[in-house]
């Protein structure tokens, strides 16, 4: 296979990882709502809320850069379940609880109100962000000695035991113990972030591919590590997770027992997925013929990818090259006028002339 190895870090490093100022913009913002909805509870006379708790691809650092910056940040709102009361003394169900959030969040400030949907409270921003706030609360329990356990419910359309924060030390765990490497956020996790921008590549893909978690969740199951060829690395995930679907279209979720990720056993969006895959692969292929050229390997990349990315650092390398030989000559003549100048300083200095005169 053609090595372009530095070239997928490259692009990883450029126009896949989420830039700094998109991350500062993203926690301001975070960090805004907490302290919206801590003030819209206490204004209402609601309950206080435990602590907040980032999760998905935010908590996880697989967010990739979207061209609309179609951001979404999961941001988890934990009360006990002790303090969720309603308005008469009933347990508060988990459309009210969800309903709670949404009121103590909507302060006027939005163009668009916060939404109640089906497992989170949804926050608009013009710029493209959005937010979702999970709510959960904390169900402590005591064993016959007075020991006490907890375990963490998910309001949902009822509420559902689920905490999102086992998803990331679980994702955590995989990029540790399978990557071959430590720096640059490690290999799974930068694989993860190539498929999943693999994935967002076309906009005509958007509602029939497969999650970014479901992607997530697959490249764990099929990751081919490479500690010396990243682009080998990219390249074999692919090929690892399109065979994989070949035979298997369900995702299984990697906390949650008995549950999938995908929508039984013929999902389409893995289907999608899976033939948008195989037509990479084939994209790839004059990679691994003998005569492949830099151009050639750099222009199946871009078709993969959607972009122009590739191609651009050959005709940046080739301009650096004819800049260099431009300057070359002009370089050979300075020098050679300084050795004339040189020279003729020295014969006057031995004649006796000039300043020594």
């Amino acid at each position: 296979m053609y090595n372009c190895a530095e070239d997928v870090l490259a692009h990883h490093d450029e126009e896949v990882t989420l830039l700094q100022a998109d991350r500062d913009t993203m926690r301001e913002r975070r960090n805004a709502n907490r302290d919206r909805l801590k003030k819209g509870l206490a204004a209402k006379g609601k309950p206080a809320l435990r602590e907040f708790k980032s999760q998905g691809s935010y908590a996880m650092k697989t967010m990739v850069q979207h061209p609309e910056k179609d951001y979404d940040i999961d941001d988890g709102v934990y009360f006990d379940k002790e303090v969720l009361v309603g308005e008469r003394g009933a347990e508060m169900t988990a459309l009210q609880a969800r309903q709670m959030v949404r009121d103590a969040l909507d302060d006027g400030s939005f163009n668009t109100p916060p939404e109640v949907r089906k497992n989170c409270v949804r926050i608009y921003y013009t710029a493209g962000y959005h937010v979702d706030m999970p709510v959960y609360r904390r169900v402590t329990t005591k064993d016959i000695f007075g020991n006490e356990t907890y375990h963490y419910e998910l309001a949902s359309s009822s509420w559902k035991r689920s905490d999102a924060r086992d998803v990331t030390a679980w994702f955590e765990k995989e990029n540790t113990a399978q990557s071959p490497d430590t720096k640059n956020g490690r290999q799974l996790r930068r694989i993860t972030r190539q498929i999943k921008k693999f994935a967002r590549s076309r906009g005509s893909w958007s509602g029939q591919i497969l999650s970014g978690f479901g992607i997530t969740k697959l490249v764990t199951e099929r990751f081919r590590a490479n500690s010396d060829r990243e682009d080998q690395a990219l390249y074999d995930t692919m090929k690892a997770i399109r065979d994989r679907l070949n035979y298997d279209l369900v995702v299984a979720h990697p906390v949650t027992p008995n549950e999938t990720i995908t929508n039984g056993d013929e999902d389409p969006k893995s289907r999608f997925l899976r033939d948008k895959l195989t037509e990479a692969i084939n994209n790839l292929a004059p990679l691994f013929e003998s005569d492949c050229t830099r151009e050639k390997a750099l222009k199946c990349w871009d078709k993969v990818f959607n972009t122009d990315f590739f191609i651009g650092r050959e005709k940046a390398d080739a301009g650096l090259e004819a800049k260099s030989a431009l300057a070359a000559p002009a370089v050979l003549a300075a020098g050679m006028v300084a050795s004339a100048a040189a020279a003729a300083e020295s014969a006057v200095r031995k004649e006796g002339g000039g300043r020594y005169a």
